[in-house]
């Protein structure tokens, strides 16, 4: 019998999660453009910094508001409907940011941006991992934060280099791009037999794995798993949500989701280009930007290549360390810099050090390996609702602390905020250690049974488990 093909899962989940470059995109948008509206009034009125804050972060407010019910619609309608419905109000979005006359229709543009991007990460993690093998599991499920990441360094040079209408319209290019591509893909297996469409499951799966390869067991695996409850009484969403494992999972996931946005990454991100000019490093904003855009994309495509063989919890363990570290040193320079600013002048390179650094290890371990796990901990019946509750955490804390961290920064100086970072990324560490689960290579029946508290037992008992609950 042939081996299942990698490549078609591979184009799948890249298609999927090329929603997740546009968003990427549209976050990137922020750091170069902050000169051209603030100072240049590059969209001819005038842009308070308070009102700069808010066109930043009501990108991530509109995809809080959204994760919940992208949840619910991804079940009824399906997966790949869901993404392709995406683009229209995509489109809307940026054709307000392209002929803005006022700050009400950047505040407008920038929230439905937001709302799209929102629903594509409830939709395209949950594509690509239910499209995977178990090898292939980690790798696509990384997917979702590498063209987020790629998005971003896209949004960086464009805005770097090129007018404000020419950066505009290269980025409302890009769901046009996403629509006409990912038209072909195939819809999610399991969701097709989750609506009992054994035959468009099947054809989805040869599509995946190659028109030589035998779905038949792996169909059969789905079909069992997914209508397992049509022999049972029927449970409402709300009262499977209330399991004690889909709690625990949901609070696994959830706490990681906060924790990867309280590390500081999106306050560095959104204002890296105000960070190094503030340092007098030496290098442009728009260089400075670009480099640690470009080590963001380099390290997550390592971390997608050593995910599914280094394991998930290891690479949070090291991710949390090192970012403790260089949030700590960033710390360390800007308290000496406030105190005696010619103790500084030889030291401009520490902070982007320090950046760069915790862009490396957070992009090893807490840049993917939280879309994964929200992915991988629920069973078939509730992974859309709970995975949209952990997405939810996740855009809520990015608007959080991307409106409060100019705020802190004002009031008790840079040195503090980002020594709240450091404590965090402490915490991070040890609840890594203490209550997230290692998912690699496992079944969705054994990280069933790993939230239940045992250890694998003998693969029949634990089917008998897992059907318990």
């Amino acid at each position: 019998m042939s081996k299942a093909k990698v490549l078609p899962q591979y184009i799948a989940g890249l298609s999927a999660a090329f929603g997740a470059f546009c968003m990427g995109a549209s976050m990137g948008w922020s750091a170069p453009v902050e000169q051209m509206l603030t100072k240049e009034e590059a969209y001819g009125f005038p842009i308070s910094d308070d009102e700069f804050g808010w066109i930043s972060s009501l990108l991530t407010l509109g995809a809080t508001c959204v994760c919940i019910p992208a949840g619910f619609v991804i079940d009824w309608i399906g997966r790949k409907p869901t993404m392709l419905a995406l683009i229209p109000p995509y489109m809307v979005g940026w054709i307000l940011m392209i002929f803005a006359n006022n700050v009400a229709m950047l505040y407008f543009g920038r929230f439905i941006l937001g709302v799209c991007g929102g629903a594509f990460c409830v939709t395209a993690s949950m594509y690509s991992t239910e499209i995977s093998t178990l090898a292939t599991r980690g790798t696509l499920g990384s997917f979702f934060q590498l063209n987020t990441v790629s998005g971003l360094l896209y949004g960086y040079i464009v805005g770097g280099y090129l007018p404000l209408l020419t950066i505009n319209i290269l980025c409302a290019i890009l769901p046009l791009i996403f629509v006409t591509v990912h038209f072909f893909m195939p819809e999610s297996p399991v969701y097709l037999a989750m609506k009992n469409r054994p035959e468009d499951a099947t054809k989805s799966l040869k599509w995946l794995r190659g028109q030589d390869f035998d779905v038949s067991d792996e169909l059969k695996e789905i079909m069992e798993e997914t209508n397992k409850e049509d022999d049972e009484p029927k449970e409402s969403v709300w009262k499977a949500l209330r399991r004690p494992l889909t709690l625990k999972g949901i609070g696994i996931a959830v706490i990681l989701q906060a924790l990867q946005q309280w590390t500081g990454i999106n306050a560095i991100m959104f204002y890296s280009t105000s960070i190094f000019e503030d340092v007098g490093s030496g290098l442009s904003g728009t260089i400075c930007t670009i480099l640690i855009g470009a080590t963001q994309v380099i390290m997550t495509l390592i971390a997608t290549m050593i995910i599914d063989k280094a394991g998930r919890r290891i690479l949070l363990l090291i991710s949390s360390v090192f970012m403790a570290i260089t949030t700590c040193l960033m710390g360390v320079y800007f308290i000496m810099q406030e105190s005696d600013p010619s103790s500084v002048e030889s030291l401009g390179w520490l902070p982007i050090t320090s950046i760069l650094l915790f862009i490396v290890f957070f992009s090893i371990g807490f840049g993917p390996v939280p879309w994964i796990l929200m992915a991988e901990l629920f069973t078939d019946d509730v992974k859309s609702v709970a995975g949209s509750i952990a997405g939810t955490s996740n855009w809520f804390s990015a608007f959080l602390v991307t409106k409060l961290f100019p705020l802190l920064k004002n009031a008790i100086g840079s040195a503090p905020t980002f020594w709240i970072f450091t404590v965090i990324a402490i915490i991070a560490f040890f609840y890594c250690m203490f209550f997230v689960p290692e998912t690699k290579g496992k079944t969705l029946i054994e990280i069933q049974h790993i939230l239940a508290g045992g250890k694998l037992p003998p693969k029949n008992e634990t089917e008998t488990e897992a059907e318990k609950h």
